[in-house]
């Protein structure tokens, strides 16, 4: 290669580098390579746009309590909505990865109903075979899977952490073994206030939750869930005289992402 065709060979590749640079750079901010909010990495398609809630159902009649701040969906667990009040998807889905950031705001309601959760999903009991409850300043929500409160990634403030199947570890009539894979192994919640992020593998009947990069579940299975059905995000909490009656849903969320997953 002579030096003119060596040049050109270098200039060529110089610009390609840069493309490809450009390309990665779409996605991140522009301060120290963080992450830009709701801008889909490569492979993963965004849910939410940040701006609006398109690909979303905003609860009929839910009176502005879903709403959208500063880039981020911010609910006051007050939807006015007669029916269901959570905000589902638009779409449905099969097999995926589901990435996404949420935070709890702040936690008004004191939880004197917390219980003590072992390893096999079962509660802690005392001296006299009565079940342990504790008090804790708790919010609740979660994110729906497949279009069903029952396949829900639980968020609150339990000391067993974020990232459970209470309707499969509740139900008595599951086998032990199922109850205890959707019982999160660790406490890996950031405190309230702080972000954090749950991707979430859903692969047939079978689940893995992966909190803060730590993984809370594992390959869990969900029996009977269904084939396909939207993500949603949870409503949870009441009021009565002005006062919390159950932990509210004071959640934000953003960077909802989604990469569907071939079937095998």
């Amino acid at each position: 290669m002579n030096s003119r065709r060596f040049v050109a060979w270098a200039i060529a590749v110089g610009m390609v580098l840069q493309m490809a640079a450009a390309t990665e750079a779409a996605s991140r901010s522009r301060e120290g390579g963080k992450e830009a909010d709701n801008v889909a990495p490569r492979g993963f398609t965004a849910l939410f746009n940040g701006r609006d809630f398109t690909g979303w159902k905003v609860p009929e009649g839910d009176g502005g309590h879903w709403k959208i701040i500063d880039g981020v969906i911010d609910y006051d667990a007050e939807s006015e909505a007669e029916g269901d009040k959570s905000l589902w998807a638009s779409r449905e889905f099969g097999d995926f990865i589901l990435r996404v950031d949420w935070r709890i705001k702040e936690t008004p309601y004191i939880n004197p109903r917390v219980p003590y959760i072992l390893p096999d999903g079962t509660h802690a009991r005392d001296i006299h075979g009565k079940e342990i409850a504790m008090s804790f300043p708790d919010s609740d929500s979660g994110i729906y899977l497949r279009g069903s409160g029952k396949n829900q990634v639980n968020i609150w403030c339990w000391p067993i952490g974020s990232g459970e199947f209470y309707g499969y570890r509740m139900d008595k009539n599951q086998p032990p073994e199922v109850r205890a894979g959707v019982t999160p192994r660790t406490q890996a919640d950031n405190p309230v206030g702080q972000w954090n992020r749950f991707e979430i593998r859903m692969k047939g009947d079978r689940v893995t939750v992966v909190l803060n990069g730590i993984t809370v579940v594992k390959n869990a299975q969900l029996p009977g869930v269904a084939a396909t059905g939207p993500v949603g995000l949870q409503h949870h909490g009441s009021k009565r005289d002005g006062k919390w009656t159950s932990p509210p849903a004071l959640l934000q969320f953003k960077n909802i992402y989604i990469k569907e997953l071939p079937k095998d």
